[in-house]
């Protein structure tokens, strides 16, 4: 198999932690090597944005040159962001990042080609909710 270079929405540091469903939000992103499953991890730079955490997120994978990202859900300017560099993007969801990655090498995980659901930040963190 070609190295391609992943990147993984993660809730810890290391290949034993589940993937975190929410990219913008995500608190590391893991940057794999698919073979040797070497990796780097950093501090999602989108995590405190009040705004635009997703863009963050997004614009810093496409700055570390992934090929790839396994994560849950990607708002539609974030997804757009990633499609535009060329980012394939993925479900991992319920996995952890060494899951994921083996799961990826066997063509096992599906694509996300649809935006989730957007949110609107941190303006409503902290029990400030419209009360639905």
């Amino acid at each position: 198999m070609i190295l391609v270079k992943i990147a993984i929405s993660a809730e810890g540091k290391d290949l034993n932690s589940s993937v975190d469903p929410r990219f913008g939000r995500c608190s590391y992103i893991i940057i794999a090597d698919s073979d040797s499953k070497g990796f780097e991890v950093y501090d999602n730079p989108g995590i405190q944005s009040t705004q635009g955490a997703g863009i963050q997120a997004a614009q810093f994978v496409a700055k570390k040159k992934a090929e790839s990202l396994i994560t849950g859900k990607v708002g539609p300017n974030a997804l757009q962001i990633l499609d535009s560099a060329g980012i394939k993007v993925y479900n991992g969801t319920g996995l952890t990042a060494a899951e994921v990655i083996d799961c990826f090498k066997d063509d096992m995980l599906s694509r996300v080609n649809e935006p989730g659901e957007a949110h609107a930040g941190l303006k409503y963190r902290h029990g400030r909710s419209q009360g639905w």
